[in-house]
């Protein structure tokens, strides 16, 4: 080897190190406030699956058990995993509601037994984080740019039942001394009439009012918090564990629950069942909905970032019935815990091995991402933060799955920077040109997915990506994500139109039904955009060329990352990127001193 060539492998080596010697620094999203709790709960709840996955690896079981005993085995599974929720930054409730979601998704059932002895998995969990009980009024949905809370199912099943139309049967009705105790409550005028009758009807009612309030406020009905929170309501009221008629199902098997869950699901027009990723286990979504209701009614008073780590945990399903992290479209960091759900689920698989999951995670990611690296530096990133909280056999697996790739475009970036570099290109022309791909690769991707999942030809070009759209501001004018000027030409089917200033114009005028044949256009950009405006979740492509310039010594660390970021369009979408790549170059040059 000679001595130039040796001198571009040192450099390209140091610079790859120094990138990535701390996940932070391939990030603008502030992921060491995630291990805190603040923003969101994606960190507790990549612990809480280690915990889940190393217990029931060793043969504890998660079975809530109908037992004349103070404590079983599922309460040290929970106490386990709410301490290790809590130290990543949940409050109790959260932590509950994180650890009984979990167990629950591994085999735990929701509920057992009669009055002494019963247990339900939400109220072990709430007991056991040491939280008061809070009612479903009180639980806000997830963000959506906006929230709301349960209050619009509760005050909408509370209408109907002082109306007299919730319940099939009035207790005026009913003879005296004969409601309220067995001859009802395990008698035909119970369990055949007034429990499913009331949980069919206000889960139908509390799923359409979450549904409508959403509306109200600006928001997606999202159709999976809406069930959810439907089912809920009525499970605060009803006998949540009654038997019903064998209409329903075998008796025994099928309560009060199932009934408001699948009631809820056909009202919300849920599939009627969902598979896990890669393992492809089916769950009837009926009885999902129902006991995750249950839950959720009984584990406290869990706040907006902890019913958002719930959507997360859902997304595990491959039906996208909710969250983001585990699909197609990279979100924010925070957001990115889906792919450690479906770790869990997997390493519970018989045979399975830290090194068979995070092959399968990585030809998920591979062939399904709109932008694959991006993935994948993603979930290497989340993981190794989680770890400072709590390691175990998902954080390795999702380690051992990301570092091939993290390594290999970390590498690929270095060493064309060099190149370039020595070519006479400045450190802004290689970071303009690496987003441009960036942009072309995500346009590519995500058009033959959509066009695959909507089954008609899909196209997305945007034809400009700008900043300062509509304000004045030196922030606004200064990063993409704040306030974007979008132009983009879109294909769906066989018609193309092209579209200027889609978020500054053309959605505010869609949305109050100017050109509404323009929704379609809007719908099929929409995910690929979002990819694009959120790309300062992996910086790479500004890092990288930042440190090579800096460790061949043709700039200084800080004037290298100024550049960098000035030049970095998508991926330095939102502030930190200079501080970021600044920090890496300092090592970088600091490791050719040695």
């Amino acid at each position: 080897m000679t001595d130039a060539s040796a001198q571009r492998e040192k450099i390209i080596l140091a610079s790859v190190m120094a990138a990535n010697a701390n996940p932070g620094w391939l990030t603008s999203d502030r992921v060491e406030a995630l291990t805190g709790g603040h923003g969101m709960l994606n960190i507790p709840v990549v612990a809480v699956c280690n915990v889940i996955a190393a217990e029931l690896r060793r043969g504890v079981s998660p079975e809530v058990k109908f037992a004349d005993a103070v404590r079983q085995p599922i309460d040290d599974l929970l106490a386990k995993s709410i301490a290790v929720a809590k130290a990543g930054g949940a409050d109790g409730a959260n932590a509950a509601l994180i650890a009984a979601t979990l167990l629950y998704l591994c085999g735990a059932n929701a509920q057992v037994g009669i009055p002494a002895g019963n247990r339900k998995l939400g109220s072990s969990a709430r007991m056991i984080a040491g939280v008061s009980r809070s009612g479903l009024a009180a639980v806000p949905t997830a963000k959506m740019n906006n929230k709301i809370s349960g209050f619009a199912a509760v005050a909408a099943v509370y209408d109907a039942m002082m109306k007299g139309e919730l319940s099939p049967i009035q207790g005026r009705d009913i003879p005296e001394g004969v409601g309220g105790g067995v001859m009802v409550g395990h008698g035909a005028l119970g369990e055949d009439f007034i429990f499913p009758g009331m949980a069919e009807r206000g889960a139908a009612i509390g799923t359409k009012a979450m549904m409508d309030a959403m509306s109200g406020a600006g928001m997606p009905s999202q159709k999976f918090l809406s069930a959810l929170f439907g089912a809920a309501a009525i499970l605060e009221i009803i006998h949540p564990d009654a038997d019903v008629a064998e209409e329903y199902g075998p008796y025994g098997k099928v309560t009060s629950a199932f009934v408001a869950g699948r009631s809820a699901v056909r009202t919300a027009g849920l599939p009627e069942k969902v598979h896990v990723r890669i393992t492809g286990k089916e769950v009837e979504t009926a009885r999902l909905i129902g006991d995750l209701g249950l839950i959720l009614k009984d584990i406290g008073g869990p706040t907006v970032i902890g019913i958002m780590a719930l959507d997360e945990i859902i997304s595990v399903f491959e039906e996208g019935i909710c969250g983001a992290g585990a699909g197609p479209v990279n979100p924010p960091l925070g957001h990115v815990c889906g792919d450690a759900v479906i770790a869990l689920m997997c390493l519970l698989q018989d045979g399975s091995t830290e090194q068979s999951v995070a092959r399968a995670l990585r030809d998920r990611r591979l062939g399904f991402s709109f932008d694959p690296e991006t993935a994948m530096v993603a979930m290497n990133i989340v993981a190794r933060k989680a770890t400072q909280i709590c390691n175990g056999p998902v954080t390795e697996a999702l380690i051992m799955s990301s570092t091939p790739m993290v390594t290999k475009a970390l590498h690929a970036r270095a060493a064309r920077s060099y190149d370039d570099l020595m070519a006479g290109r400045s450190v802004g022309e290689i970071v303009r040109a690496m987003d441009e791909e960036r942009q072309l690769l995500v346009e590519a991707r995500g058009s033959e997915f959509l066009s695959k999942v909507r089954g008609t030809n899909i196209k997305v070009h945007f034809t400009k990506i700008g900043k300062g759209a509509r304000r004045s501001s030196k922030m606004a004018a200064r990063w993409l994500a704040f306030d974007p000027a979008l132009d983009a030409e879109v294909t769906v089917g066989d018609e193309t139109i092209h579209m200027e200033g889609i978020i500054n114009a053309v959605i505010p005028e869609v949305a109050q039904g100017i050109g509404k044949e323009r929704a379609p256009f809007l719908t099929a950009l929409a995910p690929i955009a979002s990819e694009l405006l959120l790309a300062g979740n992996v910086i790479m492509n500004v890092t990288i060329p930042a440190v090579v310039a800096a460790a061949m010594g043709k700039m200084t660390a800080s004037d290298a990352a100024s550049e960098a970021q000035s030049a970095g369009l998508i991926s330095a979408g939102i502030p930190g990127t200079k501080a970021k790549a600044e920090a890496a170059a300092l090592v970088a040059v600091e490791s050719m001193r040695l």
